[in-house]
C-alpha cells in the first residue's frame, strides 16, 4: 500500500469516527437549571395566587438566584477531570461579576422604574431597600413658604380679630406676588378645590364657587343647632355588627373603607369595584373624602355625607343610631417614622373603656369586633383632617342624620365651626402645625382667602408633615386665589419630589398656574397629565377645556 494510500485511509477512519461527547457536565447542568426553573415557576405560582402580592415571590426569587450558583459550581468541580483547568473558579468568578451588575441594574431598576406600591411591598423582606427608595424633602417637611407682610397675623387669627388683607400698595410684600388678571387686592377670584365634598345644600343665584362634584337633592328636615347631639341621650355604649371585612390593597385604604361601609346595607361589591371607579390608576396616593361620597350618591343605593368639625359626641351618635362613619387621621400609623394619611370606619363605641371600635383595612378587626383605640388617641389623629368625616345613610333617614348634625348639616356653618375649634386649640398649642392648617383650610372654604394664606405660612413655618399635600390641597387654592404663584409651583415641585406625582391634583393646580401666566401649552400638559391619573377628574377637564384642549 503506498503512502497516499495510507494517508487516504486515515481520513476516512477519522471522518467515520465519533465525535467525543459533550462533558457530564453540560448535561446535568442543564437538567438541574431545568428542574429548578420548573419548580421555582410552580412554588412562585402558588405563593403569589394564596398572597396575590408580588412580595410573594422574593423567598422564590432568593431561592433561584441562591440555587443556580451553587449548582453549577458544584457540578463544575465535579466534572472537573472533563473540563479546561480551573474552570469552576471562572465560573465563580463570572458569578461575581454577573452579581455586581445585577445588583446595580436591579438597584436602578427599583428607584427609578419600580411602581411605588412594589418598591414598598418590597421592603418589608428586604429593608436594606429603603435606602434606595427616593429621597423624602429635608426634614420630611413641607417647604416653608415666606409670609408676605401686611394682613392679619397669625395673633390676630388666633383670636379671631382678622380682617380683609390691606390693598397691597399700603402693605408691600416682603416676596413678589402675582395676582390673577381679573383679580383686584380687594376681590379675589373663589376657585374652590377640586375635592370638595357633598353638600345636600342648593346651590343659590350669588353662590361664586362652582361645585365640581355633583351636589345631593337639598335636605328636607330642619337642622337643630350645632353641638346638638352633645345633648342627645347616648347610651354608654353602642356597636354595629354586618360589615364585611376587606383587607385593604396597595393606597386602597379609601375603596376599601367605601366598599366595607356600604357592606352593612348588603352592597356586594368589593374594594377593586370601587377603585376602579375611584382610582383608575392604581399608583394614585389619595382619594378624597369627596369623591368617596360622590362614588357612594352615584354608584350606589344609600347616600353618603361628608363635613369637617365633627367632635367624639357626633360620631358616637352616629354610631348608636345605627350608622356606618369613616374618618381620615393621619399620624405616624404604618410606616415607621413617616407621617401618613389612612381612612378607618368606626363600628362601635365604649364609655366605659373610654375608646372607639374602629375596623382598620390595613391593621385588621381585633377579636372581630372592632380594634380598641382610646378616645384621646382618635381626637389627636383625627385633628391633621380638620375631624373630617363620612356618614353613610339611608334615603328614608336624612332627618336622622339632620337631627345629629345640627349646624353642620350647613356646609359653610361647618367650616365657621371647624375654623372656631381651631382657633380654640391653637390657643393652647400654638405650636401644633395642623391647628394652623385647619385654621386656613377652613378659612379656604368659606373663600376667606387672604386670611387663610397667613395661616398657611404659619402651618409650614411649624412643620407640616410633606405628605400633608398629598391629601389636602387648600394651601393651593389659597395661594393661587391670592396671586401666590410662585408659592403654588414651589409646593407643586415639593410634591413632585416626594411620591405626589401620582396625586392628580397636583398637575390641575400646576396648570392653574400655567394658564393664568398665560402659558397655554404648558397649562394644556399639565391638565392632560392630570386627567391621564384620574379620567373623571372633572375640575381639570374644564380647565382643559376652557383651554380648547382636548
Amino acid at each position: 500500500m503506498t503512502e497516499d494510500k495510507r494517508d487516504v485511509t486515515r481520513q476516512n477512519i477519522r471522518a467515520v469516527r465519533p465525535t467525543s461527547a459533550p462533558p457530564q457536565f453540560l448535561f446535568w447542568l442543564v437538567i438541574g437549571l431545568f428542574a429548578i426553573a420548573i419548580i421555582a415557576a410552580i412554588v412562585g405560582y402558588l405563593a403569589y395566587r394564596g398572597e396575590g402580592r408580588l412580595v410573594a415571590l422574593v423567598p422564590v426569587g432568593l431561592a433561584v438566584v441562591i440555587l443556580v450558583p451553587v449548582l453549577t459550581i458544584a457540578l463544575a468541580i465535579i466534572f472537573r477531570r472533563s473540563l479546561p483547568r480551573a474552570f469552576a473558579l471562572w465560573l465563580l468568578l463570572a458569578f461575581i461579576i454577573l452579581a455586581v451588575i445585577g445588583a446595580f441594574v436591579g438597584i436602578g431598576y427599583y428607584r427609578d422604574q419600580l411602581p411605588p406600591r412594589y418598591q414598598t411591598e418590597l421592603i418589608t423582606p428586604l429593608p436594606f431597600l429603603r435606602a434606595f427608595l427616593p429621597p423624602t424633602p429635608v426634614g420630611g417637611s413641607v417647604p416653608t413658604v415666606v409670609a408676605p407682610t401686611g394682613g392679619p397675623s397669625a395673633l390676630e387669627l388666633l383670636l379671631g380679630n382678622a380682617t380683609a388683607t390691606p390693598d397691597a400698595t399700603e402693605a408691600p410684600s416682603a416676596t413678589p406676588t402675582e395676582r390673577p388678571p381679573s383679580a383686584t387686592p380687594t376681590q379675589q377670584p373663589a376657585t374652590p378645590t377640586p375635592a370638595a365634598e357633598e353638600t345636600l345644600d342648593p346651590p343659590t343665584a350669588e353662590a361664586t364657587a362652582v361645585s365640581v362634584v355633583p351636589t345631593t337633592a337639598p335636605l328636607t328636615a330642619t337642622p337643630i343647632p350645632a353641638a346638638a347631639s352633645a345633648a342627645l341621650n347616648l347610651p354608654v355604649s353602642a356597636y354595629n355588627g354586618g360589615f364585611r371585612y376587606d383587607r385593604q390593597g396597595w393606597n386602597n385604604c379609601g375603596p376599601a373603607n367605601a366598599a366595607m361601609a356600604l357592606s352593612y346595607y348588603g352592597w356586594q361589591g368589593t374594594q377593586d369595584d370601587a377603585a376602579s371607579y375611584l382610582k383608575p390608576d392604581r399608583e394614585d396616593k389619595n382619594v378624597s373624602p369627596g369623591e368617596i361620597v360622590r362614588f357612594i350618591n352615584e354608584q350606589s343605593f344609600v347616600r353618603g355625607l361628608t363635613r369637617v368639625g365633627g367632635d367624639m359626641n357626633m360620631i358616637k351618635a352616629f354610631v348608636a343610631a345605627g350608622f356606618p362613619v369613616i374618618a381620615e387621621v393621619g399620624g405616624l400609623l404604618y410606616e415607621g417614622d413617616n407621617w401618613v394619611g389612612h381612612y378607618r370606619t368606626v363600628v362601635g363605641y365604649d364609655d366605659s373603656q373610654q375608646a372607639m371600635l374602629i375596623y382598620d383595612t390595613w391593621l385588621g378587626i381585633g377579636d372581630g369586633n372592632g380594634i380598641t383605640v382610646p378616645y384621646d388617641e382618635f381626637d389627636s389623629t383625627w385633628q391633621p383632617f380638620n375631624r373630617i368625616f363620612i356618614v353613610v345613610y339611608p334615603p328614608d333617614r336624612e332627618n336622622d342624620v339632620v337631627r345629629i348634625l345640627g349646624d353642620l348639616a350647613d356646609i359653610n356653618l361647618a367650616a365657621e365651626h371647624a375654623l372656631e375649634v381651631a382657633r380654640e386649640e391653637a390657643r393652647t398649642a400654638p405650636q401644633n402645625p395642623f391647628v394652623w392648617f385647619n385654621i386656613g383650610a377652613s378659612l379656604a372654604r368659606l373663600e376667606r382667602y387672604d386670611e387663610a394664606q397667613h395661616a398657611f405660612d404659619e402651618a409650614t413655618r411649624l412643620r407640616l408633615p410633606f405628605r400633608m399635600l398629598w391629601y389636602q390641597f387648600y394651601s393651593f387654592e389659597t395661594y393661587f386665589n391670592v396671586g401666590r404663584y410662585d408659592d403654588v409651583l414651589g409646593l407643586v415641585n415639593s410634591n413632585l419630589s416626594n411620591g405626589g406625582s401620582y396625586v392628580e391634583e397636583t398637575y390641575y393646580w400646576q396648570g392653574r398656574v400655567y394658564a393664568a401666566r398665560g402659558q397655554t401649552s404648558d397649562a394644556r400638559t399639565a391638565f392632560q397629565r392630570a386627567i391621564g391619573h384620574n379620567p373623571s377628574f372633572a375640575a381639570a377637564q374644564d380647565a382643559l377645556n376652557a383651554l380648547g384642549g382636548a
